[in-house]
């Protein structure tokens, strides 16, 4: 019974940093329309920034996430800015925006390894060190505080694409983006802002990753696999549909590999995604 609580709470807890990467990446993906791949690794900008600043330069912890998550924001804002942007002026193919998000990713994480080299690395002090039990499992105190702040993040996307005249914009770039042209919406401003809040919902997940578990340059695209296998499980374009997807995705996986090894959990997540993509492409909810 034991083994069963603590499966499900790990099972949650994967589900909430899967959420955080998937609702990210459903936004940019549903105002840009296409699979940003370098999307993952602003997860690990997130997560270096904090240890440059709390480790290298001795800041304070909290005012290290802080900047930690404005940093991973403003990165995949300048990303925008000088890569996406002209390539979206020239009308490139999607094949050309996946090569270049390809490329992304390989350039940043370079710069990463050479700046802090490819070891794993650990902050130097965590925000919560306390262990819960809930119903027979464990739970960390960060591990607690990343299910709470994926539940306040996709609660405050819900909002803010409802009742925000921003919100509203980016749902009528999201429908269409030559109408909301002709409409008068500054299209290009709409997305370079959506990439930034994106990117610092990424920032912030790779952040409480670290402080979990730890920190390399190539922990992003991990992230943004089973983030993107989250999307199409729950219908990509949906905000709750992602979170279903998340959650559904940390159960699968932790349950699957309960009575044999966990090097099978990747492989248990891609046999799902192969599935959806066999018999429902289109996901559990569709794009609204």
């Amino acid at each position: 019974m034991e083994i069963i609580s603590q499966l499900i709470v790990n099972s949650v807890i994967a589900g909430a940093i899967y959420s955080m990467v998937t609702l990210g990446f459903n936004l940019i993906y549903g105002t840009a329309q296409f699979f940003d791949l370098g999307y993952g690794v602003l997860t690990a900008v997130g997560g270096y920034a904090v240890f440059y600043f709390s480790k290298m330069l001795g800041l304070n912890i909290y005012l290290s996430i802080v900047l930690g998550v404005l940093i991973a924001g403003l990165i995949g804002f300048l990303i925008e800015k000088i890569v996406y942007e002209r390539l979206r002026k020239q009308k490139a193919s999607s094949m050309v925006y996946m090569v270049t998000a390809l490329g992304v990713m390989t350039l940043l994480q370079a710069v990463i390894s050479i700046l802090f080299s490819s070891q794993f690395q650990v902050f130097p002090v965590t925000i919560n060190a306390n262990t819960y039990q809930i119903l027979g499992g464990v739970i960390t105190g960060v591990q607690l505080i990343t299910l709470i702040i994926s539940i306040l993040i996709m609660f405050g996307l819900v909002l803010l694409l409802r009742f925000t005249k921003f919100g509203k914009a980016v749902k009528a770039v999201s429908d269409d983006v030559e109408v909301s042209k002709i409409v008068g919406i500054d299209t290009d401003s709409i997305i370079s802002k959506v990439f930034f809040l994106g990117s610092a919902i990424a920032g912030l997940a790779g952040i409480l990753v670290g402080f979990d578990t730890g920190i390399e340059p190539t922990m992003g695209f991990s992230l943004l696999l089973k983030g993107v296998i989250a999307s199409i499980i729950g219908g990509i374009g949906n905000i709750y549909g992602g979170v279903l997807g998340s959650f559904l995705l940390g159960f699968i996986e932790n349950f699957g590999i309960w009575k044999i090894s966990g090097e099978w959990k990747d492989a248990i997540s891609f046999a799902v995604l192969i599935i959806f993509l066999l018999f429902r492409p289109e996901g559990i909810l569709r794009k609204k």
